[in-house]
């Protein structure tokens, strides 16, 4: 008698400690593939303005859910290793602010260089995170098709996140009025910076979950006041 096939349950997304992490590691490898020594004092720089508590209490929540990640070393060695109590509001706010301050500290220094820099790391930060949606899918045994982009996507939808989506035949539709990054970088005064997350993150996701999936997206809530996204899957000739 065959065995009945166990049923598998969604994987739990990863938590912002882990993203933002992540983020910094993808950041930080661009720009010192591209600066040298300079472009890993300038992380080092970014971290320091951030803070090095709130960094460290990144690292060691992150490290504990199993992410490997470069942030620890920016860290002194005499920064106590502890978590601090955060609301959900903060964790989203930290990650925009820690990537505006190591941002800022490349782009003032590199200009044009400095921001192509920055863009790599959120390039492949993103495409890295696409295909861990895609491998999300395939744990349930679902394709890497737009029907199973969003039910698989790894970062939890706060309530931070004001939104609509609308799904059609090979399109879905998302507009945004309100996100909490690019609400952060706008009271920070930070949105020069904030921006270069914006214009690469999502496409990136896109292309990693799938290379054949497009994205459009030409208004920012840091610029408009609104994000409007059209998902779409390339037919293969």
């Amino acid at each position: 008698m065959a065995q009945k096939q166990t049923e598998r349950k969604p994987l739990p997304t990863l938590s912002m400690y882990r993203i933002t992490a992540r983020l910094f590691t993808h950041v930080e490898k661009s720009v010192i593939t591209s600066f040298g020594e300079d472009g890993g004092k300038l992380a080092g720089h970014g971290v320091s303005r951030f803070g090095y508590d709130l960094a460290q209490n990144i690292s060691v929540r992150a490290a504990e859910e199993g992410e490997v990640h470069t942030l620890g070393k920016y860290i002194p060695e005499n920064v106590e290793k502890r978590k601090l109590e955060q609301d959900e509001a903060t964790v989203y706010g930290q990650m925009a602010k820690l990537f505006g301050q190591v941002a800022k500290a490349v782009v003032d220094e590199y200009g044009e260089r400095g921001k192509e820099a920055v863009r790599e790391g959120v390039r492949t930060f993103g495409e890295a995170r696409g295909k861990g949606i895609a491998a999300r899918a395939a744990h349930l045994g679902q394709d890497n098709t737009i029907e199973n982009y969003l039910s698989n996507y790894d970062m939890a939808r706060s309530e931070l996140f004001e939104m609509e989506t609308e799904h059609y035949p090979e399109v879905i539709e998302q507009t945004f009025t309100k996100c909490p990054f690019g609400q952060q970088w706008a009271d920070d005064g930070m949105g020069e910076y904030g921006i270069l997350y914006c214009e690469m993150i999502d496409p990136s996701i896109a292309r990693g979950y799938n290379r054949d999936f497009d994205v459009d997206h030409d208004q920012y809530v840091l610029r408009e006041g609104v994000c409007e996204f059209k998902f779409r899957l390339k037919k293969k000739s």
